[in-house]
């Protein structure tokens, strides 16, 4: 599977205006932006096992495309949604629960790199772009 393996964030565009209008505050932005992120990856049929790794915490998050669960964010927002595979495309829709507010993000890969965009509801964009390890 093309997703299958373990990614290093590299790079990121837009991320501190993304986390702003989530409501994050100015230090966990900071901090947000130097997370040194990791990504392990599997999947096996619609299963899907995510390892995220970072200075600040490591979880395992197990999940089947197109079934709802629920994730905690690195700074505490709580979210709620799926992931779906749409073409080569692995989009996930997922509401914030205290407020309802959207947060979708579409994770592809580019030139044999993973891209992932996140979209907050207002419009803002931010992309955070990992190399293969």
């Amino acid at each position: 599977m093309p997703f299958d393996g373990s990614w290093k964030v590299n790079r990121n565009e837009n991320y501190d205006k993304f986390m702003e209008k989530l409501g994050i505050n100015v230090v966990k932005r900071k901090l947000g932006a130097l997370d040194n992120l990791k990504l392990t990856i599997t999947q096996e049929g619609n299963k899907f096992t995510v390892t995220e790794s970072s200075n600040f915490r490591t979880i395992e998050i197990v999940f089947d495309l197109g079934v709802s669960f629920n994730y905690c964010m690195a700074d505490g927002t709580e979210l709620s949604g799926s992931w779906s595979l749409e073409g080569n495309k692995l989009v996930g829709k997922f509401k914030q629960v205290d407020n309802g507010n959207e947060l979708n993000t579409v994770r592809e890969i580019i030139g044999g790199e993973l891209v992932q965009v996140n979209l907050e509801y207002e419009g803002v964009e931010a992309k955070r772009i990992f190399k293969k390890e």
